[in-house]
């Protein structure tokens, strides 16, 4: 039986997913209640676990050191109260095992090597060079699905990751090419980056002992 995650757990791990976010890209992450989003932000803030800051125009939410433990701690008793921890790693071994496939992708999608400089940006002008990136991520995307309901059906805040993942070549074939590799959208890139970090905060991983995107 799938696991479903309580709103305070939801909250606090949307701010470690998302990174810097406003309280409605919080709230979005997990489809939570914005009003009660913001009250569990709030007591939070007040426990020391998040930290609201403004620079440049902008404002949002971020993990201090003490709540990225306590998001830890809070994901490990949630992950051995459904007794399937070894479902869950198998799973991340299958992430991994795709992620060759996505990083060299997304380098394509940004890089064009042109006669003399194989650095060369991606000015997506010429259709065919894009053409033959957009099936290694729709593969990926095929590949992918039936890892996320694995996961899905252990722990429920999984199962909207390969949708998420799913929509974004179809708007860069729509000519919308900042679904590939742009982060602030859903791009195939933060679509990946996010369930990376959702994989190894529930594992407990060092994500530095583990480079992904």
């Amino acid at each position: 039986m799938t696991q479903t995650s309580p709103t305070e757990l939801l909250v606090l791990h949307a701010v470690r997913v998302v990174g810097f976010a406003d309280s409605a890209a919080v709230a979005r992450r997990f489809e939570l209640d914005q009003a009660g989003t913001g009250e569990h932000l709030l007591d939070a803030e007040a426990n020391g676990w998040v930290a609201h800051t403004a620079f440049a125009g902008t404002a949002g939410w971020s993990l201090t050191d003490r709540g990225r433990r306590e998001n830890e701690r809070q994901l490990a008793a949630e992950l051995a109260r459904t007794g399937r921890a070894e479902e869950v790693r198998d799973a991340y071994d299958g992430f991994l095992s795709l992620n060759g496939r996505v990083l060299q992708a997304c380098t394509d999608w940004q890089l064009r090597p042109a006669p003399g400089d194989r650095l060369a940006p991606n000015d997506h002008t010429d259709p065919a060079w894009d053409d033959h990136v957009l099936p290694v991520l729709e593969a990926v995307d095929e590949d992918l699905a039936p890892l996320i309901e694995r996961l899905a059906a252990v722990l429920s805040r999984f199962r909207d990751h390969d949708s998420r993942f799913s929509a974004a070549p179809a708007r860069a074939r729509a000519d919308e090419v900042a679904w590939v590799d742009r982060t602030d959208v859903d791009s195939c890139h933060r679509v990946w980056f996010e369930l990376h970090e959702d994989l190894v905060a529930t594992l407990g991983i060092d994500r530095r002992a583990s480079p992904v995107l």
